[in-house]
């Protein structure tokens, strides 16, 4: 019945921040839609964005900044990510690791947004 994920719908309590770090950090596009409404836009996917208190309707039941727990592959090797990271002065708070993935073993690190949404960067892992 379902075929992929479209979008996901992200609560901040700073929108500068908030796009700070997925567009200026992690090289997301900022897209702007409907009446002033932005998204976060990669790969074939994006990540709407809501104000805590400015959120749009309809919305989650509890909408709230600092409860997702996302990971992304990355578009280059994770190496390549780790150093561009600190360059930036970003903090990794685990890793990189050995995970499960949802179709094969990646190697990821991870950090976490401005609300303190935990945030996995990874890489397919070799065999």
């Amino acid at each position: 019945m379902i075929h992929h994920l479209d979008h996901l719908v992200l609560t901040t309590h700073d929108e500068e921040a908030c796009v700070d770090f997925y567009v200026g950090l992690l090289g997301m596009r900022l897209e702007t839609f409907g009446e002033g409404r932005k998204a976060f836009k990669f790969g074939e996917q994006k990540i709407n964005l809501h104000v805590k208190g400015r959120e749009f309707e309809p919305k989650a039941h509890l909408p709230v900044p600092g409860a997702l727990d996302l990971c992304f592959i990355a578009s280059m090797p994770l190496d390549d990510v780790i150093q561009r990271l600190h360059a930036r002065g970003a903090t990794i708070i685990e890793g990189p690791v050995a995970r499960t993935g949802a179709n094969y073993r990646i190697r990821s690190i991870y950090l976490r947004d401005p609300d303190l949404n935990l945030i996995e960067i990874s890489e397919r892992a070799e065999a």
